[in-house]
């Protein structure tokens, strides 16, 4: 898989949550605290943070429930 699909997949699965309203590359970057153009960049393949891969490769080696768990304490480490 390549990051761009990974990005896709994620922004993709959010507006779905979102009862599938659109959300904007402006939108999406600032809730993440980055720039538009780096996650345009992201999300078209010209630019490809490595952690990204990893942590999805560490993730994918979970059981789903564990992969929840990581999730929900990771989001806690960001309040």
């Amino acid at each position: 898989m390549q990051i761009d699909d990974l990005f896709n997949i994620l922004h993709n699965s959010l507006e779905s949550k979102n009862n599938g309203k659109k959300i904007s590359l402006k939108d999406m970057s600032s809730s993440l605290g980055i720039s538009m153009r780096t996650y345009q960049d992201w999300k078209l393949g010209r630019a490809k943070p490595q952690a990204a891969s990893v942590v999805m490769k560490m993730l994918g080696q979970l059981d789903d429930d564990e992969v929840i768990r990581a999730v929900r304490k990771i989001n806690k480490l960001e309040d």
